[in-house]
């Protein structure tokens, strides 16, 4: 109404408004580095309008709520590109470690014990009477041998290292669901009685880019604006407040751990996040490279035996095995290669019987050119075993370089529209405060008004 009084009580609610802002503004400033807040924004409403008659006089302003500026599909799209990142980031690392086991440059691998064997049985062939020539084959064998069981040891060890992996990260993912369904339900509960949970969203978000991090998530919203977590298999994480945890067994078979939803086994749907990354490497690329090393040790020692048992040791006896035989599926034969023979004079060098022959010796050193393993030559075989390790690593970590950069420019995406910008914040200050001081330049002209009235009543 268009009193004195009128204009006091208008006046006095926008100072509260502006008030409110400032407090607003206020919090933006003191969380400008606080990881994950989203900005408010106070909002201001008109009053409706006070008629008197056919006049309609306004009735001033309030803060009607402060609002948190979210973009959800950006949020989402950040969410899964942490899970390709989570993925993409274990299974660059742990190849990594698998690549480290074939860097020929730094003294490891196979490359050069295979040649010092082959060698060593070209060298036997120059002087097939000579007992250090012959040692020579011995230890280089043992030396071939020992590096086939390194490898195949450290790819064991690694994938044993990646099983405990799993098992932590399932932990991790129960430790992040029962947080987030805490906060969900709490979230619930103040949209519900009408309250602002912008603080409790934020902690939310940021627990759930952490979850994606480790195992893919699929998020449905739901009312009152708590969420519904699933694996994108279908799996159920996180439900209102209540929690699905994870739980882990072991594969009779393999002794590797599986991990279940509910009494199911998901762990072959689980496609990103670091879980995933963990499993695809211990599952299919350290598997893999194992059956690789078995075929390549089990060629070798079975085409090695077969020429052995052709040909006549130093005192004109039949050649025997030069390596226990693998076994009969191949399978463990890297780890099991072992060397048969430890007396020199055992080494069927001899293709006639005689002392001097050679052309057993040479047989075998011919086979380091014959396709013995995988029906290719040795040599070829690890090559291409090696190139595949290495072609892996570089495709992934190409995929990463550009799952990196999305992810970081979608992270400033949002930073742009959720982040405090000190600067935008300072000017917002500088408004409120401008428009707090001229409420109470009014509150003060209208005291003055109300006392002169009363002057004027008086007289």
């Amino acid at each position: 109404m268009g009193t004195l009084s009128g204009a006091l009580s208008i006046a006095l609610q926008a100072l509260s408004a502006n008030q409110g802002a400032v407090a607003v503004t206020t919090n933006n400033v003191a969380n400008a580095n606080t990881p994950g807040y989203t900005r408010e924004v106070p909002v201001f409403q008109e009053n409706p309008p006070l008629n008197v008659g056919s006049l309609q006089f306004g009735n001033g302003v309030s803060l009607a709520q402060t609002q948190s500026i979210r973009d959800n599909i950006l949020q989402i799209r950040i969410d899964q590109e942490s899970q390709q990142s989570g993925q993409l980031g274990s299974f660059v690392g742990s190849m990594q470690q698998v690549q480290a086991l074939f860097n020929e440059v730094s003294g490891v691998g196979l490359q050069t014990p295979m040649t010092n064997f082959f060698g060593a049985w070209q060298q036997l062939a120059s002087d097939p009477t000579n007992l250090n020539y012959r040692q020579n084959v011995i230890t280089s064998a043992q030396n071939l041998a020992d590096a086939f069981h390194q490898i195949s040891g450290s790819l064991t060890s690694q994938q044993t290292n990646l099983d405990l992996s799993v098992q932590q990260g399932v932990e991790q993912v129960n430790q992040l669901t029962t947080q987030i369904a805490q906060l969900n339900g709490q979230v619930g509960a103040l949209s519900g009685a009408g309250e602002n949970p912008s603080q409790l969203v934020d902690q939310r978000d940021q627990l759930i880019q952490q979850l994606s991090g480790l195992v893919d998530v699929s998020y449905v919203a739901g009312g009152k604006n708590t969420i519904t977590l699933t694996t994108t298999s279908g799996a159920p994480l996180v439900v209102g407040n209540q929690s699905f945890a994870l739980a882990t067994g072991t594969d009779p078979t393999t002794g590797l751990t599986h991990i279940f939803s509910q009494g199911n086994d998901i762990t072959g749907s689980i496609t990103s996040g670091q879980l995933a990354g963990e499993l695809q490497v211990r599952d299919q690329q350290i598997p893999a490279t194992l059956s690789s090393l078995d075929t390549l040790a089990a060629g070798i020692a079975n085409a090695v035996n077969a020429q052995s048992l052709a040909g006549f040791d130093l005192n004109g006896n039949a050649g025997t095995n030069f390596f226990v035989p693998p076994p009969v599926s191949g399978s463990g034969a890297a780890m099991s290669l072992q060397v048969a023979i430890t007396d020199p004079t055992l080494i069927a060098a001899s293709s006639t019987g005689s002392p001097g022959s050679n052309g057993n010796a040479d047989a075998i050193a011919a086979l380091a050119n014959q396709a013995i393993a995988g029906g290719q030559t040795p040599a070829s075989y690890y090559s291409g075993m090696v190139f595949q390790i290495g072609n892996t690593v570089s495709n992934a970590q190409n995929e990463q370089s550009g799952n990196q950069l999305v992810l970081q420019q979608l992270q400033n995406q949002r930073g742009a529209l959720s982040g405090v910008s000190l600067d935008q914040e300072a000017a917002n200050l500088i408004q409120y405060q401008q428009a707090y001081q001229a409420m109470a330049r009014v509150i003060t002209i209208i005291s003055t008004l109300t006392q002169s009235a009363v002057q004027l009543g008086k007289d």
